[in-house]
């Protein structure tokens, strides 16, 4: 049976929902999992809930438990990416921090923008060094990633190693989810086609049984009924003629016009959550704490299905039954208007050949004019971690939408050296 490595599984909760969604699966229920993190505690608790869990489910699975990543890796058929380098204390923190003394606010930071920026640069080290360590090892396997920033990280890999890697999100089926509520059809009536980059991709279809469903979120936006967490994403329909598929939280800090330090009423009137990402982090940490005290305690638990692609394709590619997920992948003449090599969200089929994109052709001109300024940032990031070149960390904030929209560009220059400085000791030497 298929070898899965989980690899950064301290991430319990998430862990447990993709093992719920791997074991629940007949074909793979015998599944050999090995779970590896550097955290011993975490990964102790994450080995309890995976053996409740295949229990639960009266799965034959093998698990193992390792710290040693090499370990985990070999002969691995298919290796899941769910790390966070730095974590919330000290990196997360210090994306948030340093920037609020430059008058820059931010809500996720882990996409784009300087937060993006930086998480980039400490997470390009620790993947490419596991694509070493898969390249020698289990060189035929699929690289699941799940780490953002998602764009950043696939096309450095891309890059520099030959590992197979498709990078996972759940904001196409997710948002797709959310869209039928407002709606009040059922998702499973919903069908749509959806193509662009990662949290910047955009529905360009959307319907039910034939029916054009835009014209009924069209009159969602103007009458004035947007979900309140949804305002900046009803207003970019109206203005670019297609509902992206990221969260407004995250969209709002792509793009320079949501965002401003002297102007509240703006963020008020999009309901723009500032420090949105550091507030969950906390309550999450919060949680955790009490969910493993139930956990560890014995406490029964539901195992439900969720949203990721991760079983997806592992029961597609061992079984050879056709599906079709949405993944990042390599633009390799997928879409036109977009320049090659970066790294796309397009649909992709899935069967025992693998997984296979679907070229998309060209965009509607405003929205690959729109992706384009993400990609810019994108590049740049990538090749200042690939070649240790400072100025490009500076380009790339320069040029990201965000940052450029508030500060000027010496204030640019100061913000970078002193997120390079305080993140010393995560990202390496640059020249």
């Amino acid at each position: 049976m298929a070898k899965i490595a989980f690899i950064g599984a301290g991430s319990t909760v998430f862990a447990r929902n993709l093992l719920g969604d791997i074991l629940s699966n007949e074909e793979l229920a015998s599944s050999e999992i090995h779970l590896f993190d550097i955290d011993a505690q975490r990964l102790a608790t994450s080995e309890l809930v995976a053996n409740r869990v295949a229990d639960a489910l009266e799965a034959p699975a093998k698990i193992v438990a390792t710290t040693d990543r090499r370990a985990a890796l070999d002969g691995a058929d298919y290796a899941i990416n769910m790390i966070q380098v730095g974590g919330y204390e000290p990196c997360t923190v210090t994306d948030f921090e340093i920037p609020k003394r430059f008058g820059l606010r931010q809500t996720i930071a882990d996409t784009l923008g300087i937060g993006g920026i930086m998480r980039g640069l400490r997470t390009i080290p620790v993947m490419l060094s596991m694509g070493e360590d898969m390249q020698e090892l289990c060189p035929d396997v699929w690289f699941l990633n799940y780490t953002n920033p998602m764009a950043i990280n696939c096309r450095a890999m891309n890059r520099a190693t030959s590992i197979r890697t498709v990078g996972l999100c759940h904001s196409v089926q997710g948002t797709a989810f959310e869209l039928s509520l407002d709606l009040g059809i059922p998702y499973r009536d919903i069908q749509y086609r959806a193509a662009g980059i990662n949290h910047m991709a955009f529905y360009l279809q959307f319907e039910r049984d034939g029916e054009d469903l835009y014209p009924a979120l069209r009159e969602i936006a103007s009458s004035g009924n947007a979900p309140a967490a949804n305002r900046v994403r009803y207003e970019i329909m109206q203005r670019f003629g297609y509902f992206v598929t990221e969260s407004s939280e995250h969209f709002a800090e792509y793009v320079p016009w949501f965002i401003k330090r002297d102007r509240g009423d703006l963020i008020d009137a999009f309901n723009v959550p500032l420090d949105e990402y550091p507030r969950r982090c906390v309550e999450q940490i919060a949680d955790w704490e009490e969910e493993r005290s139930r956990l560890e305690n014995g406490e029964a638990f539901d195992v439900k299905p969720s949203f990721e692609y991760a079983a997806t394709i592992i029961r597609s590619i061992e079984t050879g039954k056709p599906r079709v997920v949405y993944g990042n992948v390599a633009n390799d003449n997928l879409i036109d208007d977009l320049p090659s090599g970066c790294t796309v969200e397009v649909p992709c089929l899935v069967d025992g050949n693998g997984l296979q994109p679907t070229r998309i052709g060209a965009l509607p001109p405003q929205l690959s004019a729109l992706m384009r300024t993400n990609i810019n940032v994108q590049e740049l990031t990538v090749e200042a971690a690939l070649t240790g070149r400072r100025d490009h960390v500076y380009h790339a904030a320069m040029l990201d939408p965000h940052t450029a929209a508030e500060l000027d560009i010496q204030q640019i220059h100061d913000l970078v050296d002193a997120l390079l400085e305080a993140h010393a000791d995560w990202i390496p030497p640059l020249h």
